[in-house]
């Protein structure tokens, strides 16, 4: 039988039962268990953790918990940079890219009108979702806890919230990426890049045929997209959209 003490900070505290929130507290187990084990054995995702403090020093997930050991388990820390303190995972990340489940379609497309890399496609399992976030460096967004405990998972966040735009500020606000937002520079269809269509140009003129004659009596600032040649124009759905991006950015002085 071990024996130990475990407190877990910020909001790996959402994990837990109320008993154990934002305090010190005794835990006992049968066998030989690494932290990586005993950490997910409580519902907490080993993705959602940063550094671990054994007995005052940094381990890894790797570390075979002993018997009187006093573990301390942080969040991810995106917004500072540890790599010479942690050894829990690689330096922290810098040009964020994501991977989506399914069910976050919406907030997909909202980091990507963000100008954020977000892969996104219907109909793929967890498997293949945990193979992109690893091949790729993405970090994987779910809802679904089950998914971050596979191993293959180094890197991903498990989204509280069910609104849309209240996960795009969730996900802004944990990795503390606002200062990375780059607005209305990727394809928030495909995830492509945007560039201007430069209005009377070749490869304008070459388009033009794709623009409804309504628009192209008014708009002479065109936008298109080198993933999947969509064209964008700054219309009434443009204002719709501006206005979601400046009242996110705006509230925190970006």
């Amino acid at each position: 039988m071990y024996r130990v003490t475990l407190r877990f900070y910020e909001e790996l505290n959402d994990f837990l039962p109320t008993a154990m929130r934002k305090r010190d507290f005794s835990y006992e187990f049968q066998g030989r268990r690494s932290v990586k084990d005993l950490i997910e054995s409580m519902g907490v995702p080993h993705v959602e953790v940063d550094m671990i403090m054994v007995n005052g020093a940094p381990e890894g997930f790797d570390y075979i918990v002993g018997d009187g050991d006093r573990l301390s388990v942080y969040p991810v820390f995106e917004r500072f940079d540890i790599a010479g303190v942690t050894r829990a995972r690689a330096a922290p990340l810098r040009e964020p890219r994501f991977v989506a489940d399914v069910h976050l379609r919406k907030l997909a497309r909202r980091l990507r009108l963000l100008g954020f890399d977000v892969d996104f496609s219907e109909g793929r399992d967890d498997p293949e979702l945990a193979d992109i976030s690893r091949r790729e460096g993405r970090v994987l967004l779910s809802r679904d806890r089950q998914l971050f405990m596979r191993r293959r998972v180094e890197r991903g966040l498990v989204v509280r919230s069910t609104d849309p735009d209240e996960q795009l500020r969730e996900v802004l606000d944990r990795l503390q990426i606002y200062s990375l937002c780059r607005p209305f520079t990727r394809c928030i269809q495909c995830n492509g890049p945007m560039r201007e269509l430069v209005f009377g140009g070749a490869e304008f003129m070459f388009r033009r045929g794709d623009i409804p004659k309504g628009v192209l009596a008014w708009c002479r600032e065109f936008f298109v997209c080198d993933g999947c040649s969509k064209i964008y124009w700054k219309g009434s759905h443009y204002e719709k959209l501006l206005s979601l991006v400046e009242s996110v950015l705006g509230e925190n002085g970006q």
